[in-house]
């Protein structure tokens, strides 16, 4: 049984100019940063080396650097926004182009938007993962009316609130993450 901290993606799905990601994301990187359990790794699909990978090219059917980050992974938190009543483009492209590297590990989501808070993106995502045979966990972080949540400084107007959402996430996470590392570790899953 290992005792090393599980190693979480965070991925950042957001790509405009101007995103309201940058805030939510520096939130939940301060607190998932205080757990011991947990060594976090930053995807923001932003940066200028993904988004050139996840250039759409009809001829390419996956984005090996980004595989490889993937599948070096524990356990991920997707941070989302909700465009359209669904999730960003670019995510869709990321999530695509790597295929056995989500699989058998946990997902949690931190969603944003207007009055759904980004739950009806978080609800397709959760059927794309079930597909690639990812555990999506049950409860979530979202923030309806987002623009209104943090205050100037960039934190949430609520702290109490939402770091108690994070907290219930990140400890479904640890869960997950542990039962799932041990499992692959015994046997390899093909699903």
């Amino acid at each position: 049984m290992s005792h090393a901290p599980l190693k979480i993606g965070v991925l950042i799905g957001s790509v405009r100019p101007g995103r309201f990601a940058d805030r939510v994301s520096r939130w939940f990187l301060s607190e998932i940063g205080q757990r011991d359990d947990m060594e976090t790794h930053v995807i923001d699909l932003s940066e200028p080396a993904l988004a050139d990978e996840l250039k759409l090219n009809l001829e390419q059917s996956e984005a090996p650097a980004l595989a490889r980050r993937i599948g070096g992974l524990d356990g991920f938190v997707v941070i989302t926004p909700e465009y359209n009543h669904g999730y960003p483009a670019a995510l869709k492209l990321a999530i695509d182009y790597v295929y056995r590297g989500w699989r058998a590990k946990p997902v949690g989501f931190v969603s944003y938007g207007g009055m759904a808070g980004g739950q009806r993106a978080v609800e397709q995502l959760r059927q794309v993962f079930a597909e690639l045979h990812a555990v999506t966990l049950r409860d979530t972080v979202s923030f309806h009316m987002a623009w209104e949540r943090f205050d100037d400084g960039g934190r949430p107007r609520d702290e109490d609130g939402t770091a108690k959402a994070a907290a219930v996430l990140l400890d479904q996470l640890a869960w997950w993450g542990l039962t799932l590392r041990e499992g692959r570790a015994v046997r390899s899953y093909d699903g």
